[in-house]
């Protein structure tokens, strides 16, 4: 199988676990490509000034792999700035945000995986 861009689903999340701004998330994988396995693989992008609220993890867990742009990102409660080639892992039981803190685009791999 190969996908181009233009074959990927785009999806738009406005204020996303509380967060601030639009998301826009393009999906690699779809639900029956995870066989159970996972929710969420793709891109994710966030605008300037925008974010995702802190949310907890249950029953899952989420990995970033930051590819353009700069973050702040907590890991529960510890601050970090991240920037490309940055890699975080939040795992079941855990809480996590992210924000765009640059003035270009936050581009990064997203991917959930089930823990139970």
């Amino acid at each position: 199988m190969v996908k181009r861009p233009s074959d990927l689903r785009r999806e738009l999340i406005h204020e996303l676990k509380g967060g601030k701004g639009t998301i826009e998330l393009n999906h690699f994988f779809e639900t029956a490509d995870f066989h159970g396995t996972g929710r969420l693989y793709g891109i994710s992008i966030i605008q300037p000034g925008d974010s995702i609220g802190m949310h907890q993890h249950v029953g899952d867990q989420e990995a970033y792999f930051i590819l353009e742009g700069e973050a702040l990102y907590y890991d529960n409660d510890q601050p970090y700035k991240l920037k490309p080639g940055d890699f975080t892992l939040c795992r079941d039981g855990e809480s996590h945000s992210i924000a765009n803190a640059g003035d270009t685009d936050l581009k990064y791999v997203a991917l959930i995986m089930y823990t139970t």
